[in-house]
């Protein structure tokens, strides 16, 4: 189901009991508009990021308050990385960094386990190796963050079924797909957010969204707030989801 921003459902109760009685497990977001945030406001788009770092921390930690056990946020993606400017690629890498060193004082007291997506081949050996060492200090929590950094559905999949072949796979099944691909165990998500006024996933979950419910916002993400998701949440909590039957 494709949807803009509307009124507010009719469902009934706190968000919280929303997110228990629907059955949401994992809400994920393509963090759209940063940069034309910045632009309208007269300001490079490296100051729309840094807002939008913000307000993707605190949501994060919104999201675990209300219940929902897995959020995936689309932080970078393959052509992100490929055709932007050297210094807003620069500034993000900046971003990044700062929020693993955030990370590795605070995730274990919000009990926050945090796995990357994506091809990390590309990126500075740095970046990597922070990335591998929070992943390992933050194992077996209850609450899970994907961080999909220089990511593609597409390329994802690719590699799925290149890392079957190489373990000797002659033919291979969905769920030999799923289980290798990057999300791996992960539930795939209930509901894909979009910010920024564009209708469309741009390369995000391509597998894992086969049936998610989709939900398009006109906001720019750093105007997005906790009001915001839960207008998602009551809206998710209205559909009737049926996975092919009747």
């Amino acid at each position: 189901m494709f949807l803009k921003l509307g009124k507010k459902g009719s469902a009934a109760g706190s968000v919280t009991e929303l997110v228990r009685s629907s059955g949401l497990r994992h809400i994920a977001f393509i963090m759209d508009g940063n940069g034309r945030w910045a632009k309208k406001r007269g300001l490079p788009r490296e100051a729309g990021h840094k807002e939008g770092s913000a307000v993707f921390k605190k949501l994060i930690e919104y999201c675990g308050e209300i219940g929902i056990k897995t959020v995936t946020v689309y932080a970078l993606s393959t052509e992100n990385l490929k055709n932007r400017p050297k210094k807003e690629i620069d500034a993000l890498m900046k971003l990044f960094e700062a929020y693993f060193r955030d990370c590795t004082n605070s995730t274990k007291a919000k009990d926050l386990e945090i796995r990357f997506i994506g091809n990390r081949e590309p990126l500075p050996d740095s970046i990597r190796s922070m990335m591998t060492e929070l992943e390992a200090r933050t194992g077996e929590k209850t609450k899970r963050l994907n961080i999909a950094i220089n990511y593609g559905g597409r390329d994802e999949i690719v590699r799925s079924v290149n890392k079957l072949i190489s373990a000797g796979a002659k033919c291979v099944t969905e769920d030999d797909i799923t289980a290798s691909l990057d999300t791996g165990e992960c539930v795939p998500p209930d509901i894909i957010v979009r910010t920024g006024g564009e209708s469309r996933i741009s390369n995000f979950l391509l597998w894992q969204s086969a049936y998610s419910e989709l939900y398009f916002s006109e906001k720019y993400w750093p105007d997005f707030t906790e009001k915001d998701v839960d207008e998602a949440v009551r809206w998710f909590a209205g559909r009737s989801r049926r996975f092919g039957g009747i």
